[in-house]
């Protein structure tokens, strides 16, 4: 692969300073809404007011023409287009010259043996292992059931937008699918030369154009804790709750352990997963990772 040509070689921090303009309308900045407006968010101009800077140097911002901007500028900016805490990480990480991208080989993660019997020890509650890319590369018997209804378990982006089985396992999809979308574009700010996160952004542009809407809005969000509404098809609907634990032995890599609140019907209807899929022999052949 042409690593000048791929997916992510842009000028992330324009397309992402673009984006979010877009979608901040002048009244949430405090500005006079009156006459026809041509854009439906803030003007370049208009930003450049609110940051303190001149309409020509936050231009050059969006076209990639100023490549040093201070952290002074950018937390102006930031402020001005009320970015939240994991937008404004992503904003610095974005505006940080890099070096000249280079072929790069892939990096094949592996899940350690004693992170696998962590996960195997967590025998009542899905419990699985990402990868930077949302490769699924491991996960305990329970996440096997859960997910079971897919074609393969490789992938949360691959899953939630190319199997048809995703409709009806997220009673959101669209909330499922906007989560997947900004925590990859969260990856991309911090290794965008990563070619597993370059293979999976090129496929998904080309075969969802749901992704690729998504994708253009430049929303970004870490993994942390959040509800999950899933609808399962042996056991029911499902409320569970997340939360994501990085992996200090394996950067890149996150734990994601899902739990229903006790005494709930979902934790009822967890338990009765459990016991329908019992089985002798372990799940992990179920999670299929990169190729």
């Amino acid at each position: 692969m042409d690593t000048d040509k791929h997916p992510l070689a842009e000028n992330a921090l324009g397309g992402f300073l673009r984006a979010r303009r877009a979608q901040l309308r002048p009244d949430d900045a405090g500005l006079p809404t009156s006459g026809r407006r041509r854009v439906p968010g803030l003007r370049r101009e208009e930003v450049a007011t609110l940051a303190g800077v001149s309409t020509d140097y936050y231009m050059r911002l969006e076209q990639g023409r100023e490549r040093h901007p201070s952290r002074q500028v950018l937390e102006a900016v930031a402020k001005a287009l009320r970015l939240d805490e994991d937008a404004v990480a992503h904003l610095y990480r974005v505006a940080t010259p890099t070096t000249r991208r280079t072929r790069r080989a892939p990096r094949i993660e592996r899940v350690g043996p004693h992170l696998r019997q962590l996960l195997d020890t967590c025998s009542d509650t899905p419990a699985f292992v990402l990868g930077n890319s949302m490769d699924i590369l491991a996960g305990n018997q329970l996440a096997a059931a859960l997910f079971a209804g897919f074609r393969s378990c490789d992938n949360l982006l691959r899953m939630t937008f190319l199997d048809p089985a995703a409709h009806a396992f997220h009673r959101d999809w669209d909330r499922a699918a906007a989560s997947c979308v900004a925590a990859l574009r969260r990856a991309a700010g911090i290794d965008p030369d990563d070619p597993r996160l370059i293979e999976i952004v090129g496929e998904l542009s080309m075969k969802s154009a749901d992704f690729r809407a998504l994708w253009a809005r430049h929303d970004v969000r870490g993994k942390t804790r959040e509800a999950k509404l899933f609808h399962h098809p042996e056991v029911g609907d499902l409320e569970l709750h997340y939360e994501a634990f990085t992996v200090n032995s394996a950067p890149g890599q996150q734990v994601i352990v899902y739990q229903a609140e006790a005494g709930s019907t979902s934790a009822d209807a967890l338990a009765l997963l459990g016991s329908l899929t019992a089985l002798p022999t372990p799940q992990r052949a179920l999670f299929a990772g990169p190729d």
